[in-house]
């Protein structure tokens, strides 16, 4: 099954099969304590990069900030939801995500 996932308005959603699934603006708490000094960031997404897939898990390149010090960057492939049946069930990003780099062995 064929799923389309794209990366809309200047880096402001996530598109799943032409639907807006993830936007920015979003508060996400990450658990990357290579991305600031924070315990446990909390993490706002100003840009959508790029998007894709590992196996069944949707994954987003974003840019943003922490709201507890501001440090800013790219934590790496966030995953932001699943495929199921070829439907995207959306993953709740107010709870804990782990961010996931290239060559990442975790």
């Amino acid at each position: 099954m064929t799923v389309s996932l794209r990366v809309l308005d200047d880096g402001a959603w996530v598109s799943v099969n032409d639907a807006r699934e993830v936007s920015v603006s979003e508060l996400w708490r990450l658990d990357d304590p290579s991305f600031c000094g924070c315990d446990l960031p909390d993490f706002v997404v100003e840009n959508v990069l790029s998007v894709g897939v590992d196996g069944r898990t949707v994954t987003a390149n974003v840019y943003g900030q922490c709201i507890g010090c501001g440090e800013t960057g790219v934590p790496g492939w966030v995953p932001v939801g699943r495929l199921s049946d070829g439907k995207f069930v959306d993953i709740d990003r107010e709870n804990t995500v782990l961010p996931v780099y290239d060559g990442d062995d975790r």
